[in-house]
Order: C-alpha cells, then structure tokens, then sequence
C-alpha cells in the first residue's frame, strides 16, 4: 500500500513512544500519514475468540514498536464497512487490526470480548507481533462494535485509548471505566440517537476520567462506513495522545474546539492527566 517515508522525530528522545514528524491540521486530516503501510489478511481459520480480518501495519523497521488498535463493525456489518480507517491509522504511526466478528448478529458484550481476543492475536501470533507494543493498546467500534469497545475497555482497564463511534449499548452506566475515552455520536442518528446512548454514556463517566464527546454535524448513525476527516483527525488526536503520550496531539483536543460545520457539540475533560 502507497506511503510516504517516515521523517525521523527529532524529539524522539524526550519521549521514546512518539513516532512521526511534528504535526499539523493538515497532517492529521490527511488521507495518508508519514508511514508508507502494508496489510496482512487473518482468516477465520486462523483466529481465535474472533472471526479474522486484516492488519495494516507501518512497513518501517527502524521507528521501533508501534502501539495497536482493534477495529470492530457494526450489527449486521463486516469489516468492509470500517475498511476506509485502517490504512489512514497505520500510516499514521499505529498497527490496526480491523475484524469481523464471529457472527453479524453478535451483541457488545460478545464483540468487545471479540476486540480483546483480536488484541491478544496480534501480540502473541500475528506475523506482525514483532512490531507491536504489547503496553500500548486500544480498541475502537461502530454501532454495536462501539458498545462492544466500552465492554473491551471496561473488562481490560490496562488499555490506553477506546473510541466508540455511534455506539449502540443497552448498558448506560459506564461510571468504573478507566480508560481515556473518545464517543463519537451523530446529531441525526435515529439507530443509536445520542439522547440515548453516546450521552448517556459519556455522563456516567468517571469525573476523573480523560474523556471527551465528539457529536458529528447533522450526521446518521453510519457516518463512520465513510472516509471522514473529522472522524480521522480525532481519531488520530485521541490515539496518539493517550497510546503514544504524545504531548503534541493535546493541541487538537484541548481546548476543546467550538461548533461548526463538522461539529454540533464538542466536550472534554481538558486538561488531561493521563
């Protein structure tokens, strides 16, 4: 898969986890990042506790490990439909490992223990598991897959980064999580509705939480199948700044940015602790 070729961090030093070039609006909203990738399929044959997918991965070898992150797809969906968001994480300095579920039917609770064994996967026998940091791990999710990452990341506290994106859970109590959390709701979800789960949800978080809501613009709940810069960039944001520690990122979450054509509603816990 096409890339750019990574620009050594001259900071690098100051913290060992920082991988890429310094960035900006414009390199976090990019298409493709600083790392050229490649992809690894995993069949269903071969996965356990989990229905296969594909790994995107970063083809350097001289930036050292890089964090990780499981994708999960919606009720009913395949991994095509979170296909668009692998290549543009990987390229940005992450392994990312995109499945599908056992089953299209499959409910949270079974696709975020499906997350943590696809997590497992790609520490302990991925082909890529040379190029991982087993510490720096996060999960992400559509729809059901959203509820399935909050199960994901309250079961495994010792993940660093969850980001549901119209997430679908009939839980709303999520006031034990411990993982810095990033929901990403849709103003005209009528699925989801963010009345009823991506709000309800943030507010139950832990006061003391890094945690922050980010409500798309006139958006349905399948806003998150599409290419979306908004989605991207703070995706990338959130990941690096709590998977990577990278200082660099709180730029583009703190302050919190105000409305506007993306945007409907913007909150978050600045400034962070973590």
């Amino acid at each position: 898969m096409a890339g750019l070729t990574a620009i050594p961090n001259a900071s690098a030093a100051d913290n060992p986890f920082e991988r890429g070039p310094a960035p900006s609006a414009a390199s976090i909203a990019a298409a493709r990042g600083p790392f050229a990738t490649s992809q690894v399929t995993v069949s269903s044959r071969s996965a356990d506790g989990f229905g296969g997918g594909t790994i995107y991965f970063p083809t350097s070898t001289s930036s050292g490990t890089f964090g990780a992150v499981a994708i999960a797809p919606g009720f009913t969906a395949s991994r095509s439909s979170m296909a668009w968001l692998g290549p543009r994480l990987a390229s940005q300095g992450f392994v990312v490992f995109n499945i599908d579920t056992i089953t299209r039917s499959d409910q949270p609770a079974s696709r975020g223990r499906q997350l943590l064994a696809a997590l497992d996967f790609l520490v302990e026998r991925s082909t890529v598991r040379d190029r991982v940091d087993p510490d720096r791990l996060a999960v992400i999710g559509h729809s059901m897959g959203g509820g399935g990452a909050l199960e994901a990341a309250q079961a495994r506290p010792t993940l660093q980064a969850a980001i549901p994106m119209t997430p679908w859970n009939l839980t709303k109590n999520w006031s034990e999580l411990q993982v810095p959390t990033l929901i990403i709701g849709a103003e005209n979800d009528s699925i989801a509705s963010v009345r009823t789960h991506s709000k309800p949800f943030f507010d139950s978080f832990p006061s003391d939480l890094d945690k922050a809501y980010l409500e798309l613009n006139n958006a349905s709940h399948f806003a998150p199948n599409i290419s979306n810069t908004t989605i991207a960039s703070f995706s990338i944001s959130w990941l690096k700044r709590f998977v990577d520690d990278d200082l660099r990122y709180e730029q583009f979450l703190c302050p919190s940015p105000q409305p506007n054509r993306q945007i409907s509603e913007y909150r978050d816990s600045c400034p962070h602790s973590a």
